[in-house]
C-alpha cells in the first residue's frame, strides 16, 4: 500500500513545468535501481554518462593522414591509343584556332607528399613555344642590355620592369624573366616575390634565370619548355595541334626520359616513378594512355594533325 500511495505524488513530480518530462527522467522515478546500477557500470539507457547523469558523447575517430597521393588501379580505367587519344581530342577541339589551344601531357608520380620534386627546362625535339617574351634585369643603358636586346629580349632594365610588374594587374608583358648577377641584389630589395613566386618566374640560380651569359640563356630558351612536379603530378604543353602523332610520341618520350632521369638524380632514399600518363588539350578533357602507338581501329596518322 506504500508503494500506492505514493504513484498520484510521483505523478504530479514528473507534471511539473519546472522538469522536462523525459525517458531519462521518467527512469529515475519509476526504475531507480536499474538506473543506478548502469550508472554504477558507466552505462545508460542511450549510453556512458558522467556523474551528473549527462550522456558522454565519444570523441571522433581521426582518420590517418595519407603519407602519397592517391592513385587509380588502371586495370579498372579505360586507356587509349596516342592515336586514339589525339583522334577524340581534336573532336573536342573542332572550330577552334589551331595556335591557341595546345597538347598538354600529366605524368602521375608515385611518391611522397612531403617528398622533394622535381624541376628542371628541356628543349623538346618539336618545340611548342617558339614566340617566347622574355624580359632582362640588367643595368640599362649598357653592353649588358644590348646583349640582351641583340638576343631577342622585348624588354630590359631594372626600375621599368619592376614598375611594370607592380602595376600589371596579373597580366605581364613577358613569359619569361632572366636576371643579371650584377642586378640580383636589386631585384630582391623590390620585393617582388609574391607576385613573380607563384608564376614560376622569380630568378633563381638553380634554375639557371641568374646568370652573366644572358645571350647563352636565351638562345637555349627559346624553344624550350618548363616543367615543375606539384602534388603528385608533372605537367608539360608537349605539343601543337598541328603536331604529328610521330612528332608528338617523340615529343612524349623525350619528356618522360627527361623526368626519369631527374628521379634518377634523387637520393636513394627518394623513390619517384611514373604511374600513369594522360594526354589532353586546352579545351579537351584528359585521356589515359596505354603506351600504345595505335590500336586496330585507329585512322591515319595523316589525318590526326590539325592543319
Amino acid at each position: 500500500m506504500a508503494s500506492t500511495v505514493k504513484i498520484p505524488q510521483i505523478l504530479h513530480r514528473a507534471s511539473r513545468p519546472t522538469k522536462q518530462c523525459t525517458f531519462q527522467y521518467l527512469s529515475r522515478i519509476f526504475f531507480p535501481q536499474v538506473l543506478l546500477s548502469r550508472q554504477a557500470s558507466g552505462l545508460s539507457l542511450r549510453g556512458k554518462t558522467d556523474n551528473k547523469g549527462k550522456i558522454i558523447t565519444p570523441p571522433k575517430k581521426k582518420k590517418k593522414a595519407r603519407s602519397t597521393f592517391r592513385q587509380y588501379d588502371l586495370k579498372k580505367m579505360e586507356q587509349f591509343s596516342l592515336c586514339d587519344a589525339m583522334r577524340y581530342i581534336i573532336a573536342f577541339e573542332v572550330g577552334r584556332s589551331p595556335t591557341s589551344s595546345k597538347y598538354d601531357l600529366a605524368l602521375k608520380i608515385r611518391t611522397l607528399k612531403n617528398g622533394p620534386v622535381v624541376r628542371n627546362r628541356l628543349q623538346l625535339p618539336h618545340p611548342v613555344n617558339t614566340n617566347l617574351k622574355i624580359a632582362v634585369i640588367c643595368p640599362s643603358p649598357g653592353p649588358f642590355a644590348t646583349a640582351a636586346l641583340d638576343a631577342g629580349a622585348i624588354l630590359v632594365g631594372e626600375e621599368n620592369i619592376f614598375d611594370s610588374i607592380r602595376e600589371s594587374s596579373g597580366s605581364l608583358p613577358f613569359d619569361k624573366l632572366l636576371c643579371h648577377s650584377d642586378s640580383l641584389q636589386k631585384l630582391s630589395k623590390a620585393g617582388l616575390g609574391k607576385v613573380l613566386g607563384p608564376k614560376g618566374l622569380m630568378p633563381s640560380t638553380k634554375m639557371g634565370t641568374v646568370t652573366r651569359d644572358l645571350k647563352g640563356v636565351m638562345k637555349d630558351m627559346v624553344g624550350a619548355s618548363e616543367y615543375r612536379e606539384k602534388l603528385g603530378v608533372v605537367r608539360l604543353a608537349i605539343g601543337q595541334l598541328r603536331f604529328t602523332p610521330e612528332e608528338m610520341q617523340k615529343n612524349i618520350r623525350f619528356f618522360m626520359e627527361g623526368v626519369k632521369r631527374d628521379f634518377a638524380a634523387l637520393s636513394d632514399k627518394v623513390s619517384k616513378e611514373i604511374h600513369e600518363v594522360v594526354l589532353s588539350s586546352t579545351n579537351a578533357p584528359g585521356f589515359s594512355l596505354n603506351g600504345d602507338f595505335r590500336s586496330p581501329s585507329s585512322p591515319p596518322t595523316q589525318d590526326l594533325s590539325v592543319p
